[in-house]
């Protein structure tokens, strides 16, 4: 197989899912859902909270299983069809339907990022270590700018709906859902089609027989990860900073609306974060090949933090606006940076499951920043209090990244698979 096919294959999949990253997360859904379905940003940030544990009690055994089985391709393809279905569904959600809307956005949600554990993973099946920080990025820079044309199409639809003959807004917000489900089944044939599952020695069995070895392989990750220290304290900072990046990305539209932004100018800032994160991101792998992923990574963390800092003060549409371009600066970069790294200092022979125990632990952690805000939104009913109170995950894990040591976190996995 052309491994520049595979590799073009697999980019293209994160143009095709990031349409829900940015329509369903980040930018329509949010906003439906409190103008539309009747729920609020404490309410949204709940029903985040719930699908971060829908996902943190499936993915680690599902990541186990396709280690087992050698079957990444095939539970991508499954999860991405839930997850593009559950999208599309969202078209029958109406007034007052904020509890079928929180369902079906956990549904998709659950698709999405399960999906992504094992995308995630088949990146070391198609490339070199010292290919993973570029094709990361080009991955996410993908992401950005296929997510960024739909939203362009849909912000377009949306504020033109009587010129292109629709009812209302929410006749054309329900189109858009259902061209996420379109979008992202359509690009994601190429990597169907194009990136086969590496056959395994010991692969094969019935389904029963595979949730048994997963679910004992899953056993095993718990109590061996100790003997993985670098990689372990390399998690811990994952944990902190990650739910911090995704509070701020689901958290957005909502929070914004609350403190009187108007929709339209929502949705626009939203779609230059975009553009931006396209180039950007590109920029920002290159730059990690030659100065390290680390320092990288912390100058991203330290973006963010004052990222939150000025959106406490934010209060017109210019302000969301130049905060949105600062978050395109480094959003897709951080991540993708972080899951190069990621990949290089887990152990072969495991990388699907290590790549699902960090999904679901993440998950399992990232419910924290959406109850967070939700708490401390319920108790002080102020929005910028509650965004305020996310710096505290960009802080801690900016501290414990500083403890971690990379090259000798590569030499600990290499020595041990060998062992």
């Amino acid at each position: 197989m052309d491994t520049a096919k595979q590799i073009r294959s697999w980019v293209m999949y994160d143009w095709a899912n990031s349409a829900f990253a940015t329509t369903i997360m980040a930018a329509v859904m949010p906003i439906y859902f409190i103008d539309v379905a009747g729920g609020s940003d404490g309410s949204w940030s709940f029903t985040q909270t719930a699908s971060a544990i829908a996902i943190a009690l499936i993915a680690p055994l599902l990541g186990a299983i396709a280690d087992q089985s050698g079957r990444k391709v095939l539970l991508l393809r499954v999860f991405s069809i839930i997850g593009a279905l559950a999208s599309a569904s969202l078209a029958y959600v109406g007034t007052g339907d904020m509890w079928v809307a929180s369902v079906l956005v956990v549904i998709g949600m659950v698709g999405f990022a399960t999906g992504n554990t094992f995308y995630d993973s088949i990146l070391n099946d198609i490339t070199t270590p010292e290919q993973r920080e570029k094709v990361s990025a080009r991955g996410f820079a993908m992401g950005y700018l296929g997510g960024g044309l739909l939203l362009a199409v849909n912000l377009g639809m949306i504020l033109g709906w009587e010129e292109l003959g629709l009812p209302d807004k929410t006749a054309a917000s329900q189109i858009s859902f259902v061209m996420v489900g379109i979008w992202w089944f359509v690009f994601s044939l190429p990597l169907f089609r194009n990136v086969k599952d590496v056959p395994l020695a010991k692969a094969g069995g019935n389904v029963i027989g595979s949730l048994k070895s997963g679910a004992s392989r899953l056993k095993v990750t718990f109590l061996q990860i100790k003997q993985y220290p670098e990689l372990l304290k390399f998690m811990f900072a994952c944990w902190f900073f990650f739910d911090g990046i995704n509070t701020i990305i689901i958290m957005a539209a909502s929070y914004g609306k609350t403190i009187g932004i108007e929709n339209e100018d929502l949705i626009q800032a939203l779609l230059i974060t975009q553009f931006v994160g396209f180039p950007a991101t590109l920029l920002f792998g290159r730059m990690a090949e030659k100065i390290g992923s680390k320092k990288m990574l912390y100058g991203a963390l330290v973006t963010y933090l004052m990222i939150v800092i000025l959106g406490y003060f934010m209060t017109t549409s210019l302000h969301f606006l130049l905060l949105a371009c600062l978050v395109g600066l480094v959003q897709g970069g951080s991540q993708a940076t972080a899951r190069a790294i990621f990949s290089k200092i887990i152990p072969q022979g495991r990388i699907t499951e290590f790549n699902g125990f960090l999904s679901s632990t993440t998950r399992l952690f990232s419910f924290m920043g959406p109850l967070l805000f939700g708490i401390v939104k319920l108790f002080s009913d102020s929005s910028r209090l509650a965004l305020l109170a996310v710096a505290m995950f960009f802080l801690v894990g900016i501290v414990l990244l500083k403890f971690v040591n990379l090259t000798k976190a590569e030499e600990q996995a290499a020595r041990l698979i060998r062992s």
